[in-house]
């Protein structure tokens, strides 16, 4: 079988040391030195003043929220994992869905501006596969506005644009790791920013909102486990790696692939980190095709991301999103992950090209 994507698990050796460690020192969770280690790897990685290991990224959007006040209108995209909208509507908040783009699929940024009243707090943009919205253009919004911005940087790990991580911008951004994430640690995520005064409220709200036996705010329990940072710390040592495999195998794909399928296009400026393969078919109608003869042969690509989350059931208000609604329907993620064969993807790529 063929998966559209497996965790990297590194040297079992490796991570073996690490739970040794953790027996001697039966230092589980609370913000534990493995822990405190994988965030100032993270920190140094990613060229930023602060960061917070989480338990998953979706409570790093929710906190996110929270730490920022915003209880009102949240500008964001309906071409997303389900975790976007849904972090906003569980902080009690309203999202307003602005349309994409048709070229890399991220949100417009002239849609954000027509979608702009005078209860809008914030924009929770996401960098769909990885690929950078378009962060100067929403950084003057934001300023034009007085609003917030929040990144869903789910799977932007190891993106660099305009020379700085991608995780660098925004008020607040957000990541996911996840075990099918290009960086994981099983579960967990990250949230960062740049203000220290912004920062002390997030170490609070991650952790109950006390620090000893002093209680400071309303907190949650967002913490992570040191079982946990030991995979991160683990895993770290092969991000070059696998972002490398990651690389030759999107070219492969690139060379393979019938020439018409149309690919998100990245912002110029971008250093991409091979998070997903997708391809955008013409219709609905060749993508149950395609995903039907795959599937025949033991191979499971995805639909991400579907469906056009403006469309869900449980809002109470909907809006139309044109061309997040069209794309969606005809967006297929490929198998993607490190370990997939040669073979393997001349196999994929010869069944999508008799479908086209």
């Amino acid at each position: 079988m063929i998966p559209v994507t497996k965790p990297f698990l590194p040297p079992i050796e490796e991570y073996q040391k690490y739970v040794s460690d953790i027996w001697d020192r039966n230092w589980l969770t609370n913000n534990g030195p493995l822990v405190q280690q994988l965030e100032k790897k993270l920190r140094d990685y990613l060229g930023v003043e602060h960061i917070f290991f989480m338990g998953n990224g979706t409570v790093a959007i929710q906190i996110g929220l929270k730490s920022l006040g915003i209880k009102k209108q949240v500008i964001t995209t309906p071409f997303s994992y389900v975790a976007t909208t849904s972090s906003i509507l569980w902080e009690g908040c309203t999202p307003v869905f602005a349309d994409i783009n048709e070229s890399d699929l991220n949100i417009n940024v002239d849609k954000i501006e027509q979608a702009i009243t005078a209860d809008t707090e914030a924009i929770l943009a996401t960098h769909v596969y990885g690929n950078p919205c378009d962060v100067n253009a929403i950084s003057v919004l934001a300023q034009k506005y007085n609003l917030k911005v929040i990144y869903d940087g789910a799977h932007a790990f190891g993106t660099v644009f305009n020379g700085k991580s991608l995780l660098a911008y925004g008020d607040i951004a957000t990541c996911s790791f996840h075990a099918t994430k290009v960086f994981h640690t099983t579960e967990g995520g990250a949230i960062i920013c740049h203000d220290k005064e912004l920062a002390d409220k997030i170490f609070l709200q991650r952790s109950f909102g006390h620090l000893g036996d002093d209680h400071f705010a309303v907190g949650i329990n967002g913490k992570n486990s040191e079982f946990h940072a030991a995979m991160g710390l683990c895993n770290f040592n092969y991000v070059e790696e696998i972002i490398n495999s990651r690389k030759i195998i999107t070219n492969n794909y690139n060379h393979l692939l019938h020439p018409s399928l149309q690919r998100p296009v990245a912002l110029p400026g971008t250093d991409y980190n091979y998070a997903y393969y997708p391809v955008i078919l013409p219709n609905e109608e060749v993508l149950n095709n395609v995903v039907l003869k795959l599937n025949k042969a033991d191979i499971f690509p995805r639909r991400y991301f579907y469906p056009s989350l403006n469309t869900l059931s449980y809002l109470t208000e909907k809006k139309p999103c044109p061309v997040a609604e069209n794309f969606s329907l005809r967006v297929l993620s490929l198998p993607l992950y490190v370990g997939l064969q040669e073979e393997e993807i001349e196999k994929i790529s010869e069944i999508i090209n008799s479908c086209i």
